[in-house]
């Protein structure tokens, strides 16, 4: 009889769209290829428990260790003071520990932005915090053997005396592997009309309030070229899917392999379309010109902010020049691109503030996401900012979401301000668009925001 190990996708979140679990694709396909064939790999997804009840889940296996992947830890915005997420993780952790007194260790994007809080709250045997493939494997043959795992590299868990530990990480996966679901693609293709894949992973910058080397790690790690490109071949040949986002931190660093990327997929079969998490800066207007030959028509720009003031306190690595370039080559090229912001946070004073409004009205047609506040993660300088301010007394205090948010600002005419701009402004507590849910329903495909630009 096969040693069954149960990879539970928690996240429910759905807004604006259900995003494929892509972390448990990973972790399935790196255990299936190096794990012995006496173990089997079970995956379960809460996004499709209609068709399937946990209860019935759990009481059918039984399992050798349940692993927990947690995406979300909250919606990103300031509209809630409480954890609406926690709850729900909860309740999992609840029905795991009726079904079965087996070892569950818990990991995940969520889980490794606040792995000492997330174990407080969800109790879990073991927890991992980043890349989580080979820290997995080595997990599972020490629970089979019954060894004891506590040199493994990015392992959570408590000592006897009751204090809690992470081991450090100094190694990565050099060629993660990939297979995409089949009985999952159907369900994401359609209700969230594309699918993500990554080719990079890990952040090399350090932004005050930036959470990303904290998951990832900040060693850039690219993926084999010719792997990702055969996985988009076959998700095109075998599904139909024409459009995927690629969620690395940021798309445009070690461009050198970017461009290899780029040639490998505009000679492959898959004719598709895609969009990614830029920098306003390090691009050439060839590069971007060659990545929308391979099919690139979105961009999501990290800007933060339109003031160099503010940029230089946020750590950027660009300053307003480089937006306003990048934005005129994605005008040129026809490439939709929007700018996130980051308004009234650390540092932000009226003046700033109304540079950045001012400098809004030259980006072209664009469109702008703004956050109002500076949402505050443990282990990040905007952490230490706050202590040192008085805003929290300790990072435990961030298990519910806290903001930084100026005090030389008026927060409640940000938005009248940034709709005097005359450009196209979307609030997180704004309802989406009619325009985009007929679209949707109508069987469109892609990120669909550029139809936010106009006031349907």
């Amino acid at each position: 009889m096969k040693k069954k190990v149960a990879l539970i996708s928690a996240n429910v979140y759905k807004v604006p769209y259900p995003v494929y679990p892509l972390g448990i694709s990973y972790l399935a396909s790196y255990l299936s290829s190096m794990l012995p064939d006496e173990f089997e790999i079970k995956l379960y997804d809460f996004n499709l428990e209609e068709s399937r009840p946990f209860d019935g889940f759990m009481q059918e296996h039984d399992f050798l260790l349940v692993g927990l992947s947690i995406r979300n830890f909250d919606d990103s915005t300031n509209v809630h003071s409480d954890n609406i997420f926690i709850k729900k993780y909860k309740e999992i952790m609840r029905i795991v520990r009726t079904h079965t007194d087996k070892p569950v260790v818990v990991g995940g994007s969520g889980f490794s932005v606040f792995p000492d809080l997330m174990f407080n709250e969800l109790n879990p045997d073991y927890g991992i915090q980043g890349e989580g493939e080979e820290s997995l494997r080595q997990l599972i043959l020490a629970v089979d053997g019954g060894r004891e795992p506590y040199e493994i590299e990015g392992l959570a868990y408590r000592l006897p005396d009751g204090s809690f530990r992470v081991n450090k990480r100094t190694n990565y996966i050099s060629a993660p592997v990939l297979h995409i679901e089949n009985e999952w693609i159907d369900y994401y293709w359609k209700s969230g009309g594309m699918l993500n894949l990554q080719t990079k992973r890990g952040c090399p910058y350090q932004c005050i309030f930036c959470s990303y080397p904290l998951v990832d790690g900040s060693r850039v790690r690219t993926l084999d070229a010719r792997m990702v490109v055969k996985n988009i071949e076959e998700l095109y040949l075998s599904k139909g899917v024409s459009y995927l986002f690629f969620t690395d931190s940021i798309f445009n660093i070690q461009n050198e392999y970017n461009r290899e990327f780029a040639h490998r997929l505009i000679e492959s079969k898959a004719k598709i379309q895609w969009g990614a998490y830029f920098s306003p800066s390090n691009m050439t207007f060839d590069e971007l010109k060659l990545y929308q030959q391979s099919g690139l028509t979105h961009i999501e720009f990290g800007t933060d902010s339109l003031s160099d003031r503010q940029l230089e306190k946020y750590k950027k690595k660009f300053c307003y020049a480089d937006v306003r370039k990048q934005s005129e080559y994605c005008g040129n090229l026809g490439i939709f691109y929007a700018h996130y912001l980051i308004l009234g946070a650390y540092g932000e004073t009226e003046e700033t503030l109304n540079e950045t409004f001012e400098h809004s009205r030259e980006l072209g047609l664009t469109i702008y996401f703004p956050y109002v506040g500076m949402r505050i993660y443990p282990n990040t300088e905007l952490c230490k900012i706050a202590m040192n301010e008085g805003l929290i007394q300790s990072p435990d205090e961030l298990i519910n979401p806290v903001y930084y948010i100026s005090k030389d600002v008026d927060r409640e005419t940000i938005r009248t301000r940034a709709e005097a701009t005359g450009q196209r402004w979307v609030f997180p507590d704004d309802q989406q668009s009619p325009m985009v849910d007929i679209l949707r329903k109508r069987g469109r495909k892609g990120l669909l925001w550029e139809y936010l630009r106009y006031n349907y």
